[in-house]
């Protein structure tokens, strides 16, 4: 089991990284870098929250490569490394459009119970956003949550402007689906 697999680091290279081994730390995190650049750029709705994205997770693989039970498991681990950063960004983000509208006095919620139910309403938007495919999600993420131009959207993602508008259609109309499907099974 000492092998390459695909570009990441040997077995042996991540064992000694797992002991403390700064040489072979140094050597995992570099293997690592163009991998979790990937995994980011398909999962972070902008190029710059890719990169800080990207950047954050090598620093926790860094820092945290001792705490990694299996080397196999290794590249599934910093994907969801990477993809908690991306989501993270994204929360903080809308939270900090939450926090704008409130200290405007937009929706303020009248009642405890009031900021339950958006608390929970905003959970099932993120949700059915995440359960979207990739392309879906990060058009729509770009476009409704980031508020990007068309055409920026579409060139950072490789698309034409008309493949991004039917990707955005897409998504705008699985997310309602899923939104009102939720919403008849509550009622």
């Amino acid at each position: 089991m000492g092998e390459l697999r695909r570009g990441w680091a040997s077995d042996q290279l991540i064992k000694a990284a797992q002991d403390g081994d700064a040489d072979s730390i140094a050597a995992v995190v570099h293997s690592a870098h163009p991998h979790v650049r990937r995994f980011a750029r398909h999962l972070c709705a902008s190029p710059q929250d890719a990169e800080d994205a990207a950047q954050e997770a090598l620093i926790v693989l860094y820092r945290k490569i001792g705490t990694l039970r299996a080397s196999a498991a290794l590249a599934s681990w910093m994907f969801r490394i990477v993809r908690h950063e991306c989501l993270r960004r994204v929360r903080r983000l809308t939270d900090h459009d939450h926090d704008h509208d409130h200290a405007l006095g937009v929706g303020r919620a009248s009642s405890a119970e009031d900021e339950v139910l958006a608390r929970l309403e905003a959970e099932r938007v993120t949700e059915a956003i995440r359960a979207l495919p990739d392309l879906q999600r990060r058009v729509l993420i770009m476009r409704d949550v980031l508020g990007r131009p068309g055409r920026t959207v579409a060139e950072t993602l490789g698309l034409s402007v008309p493949a991004m508008k039917s990707q955005l259609h897409r998504a705008r109309t699985a997310l309602r689906l899923s939104l009102l499907d939720a919403a008849n099974t509550r009622a």
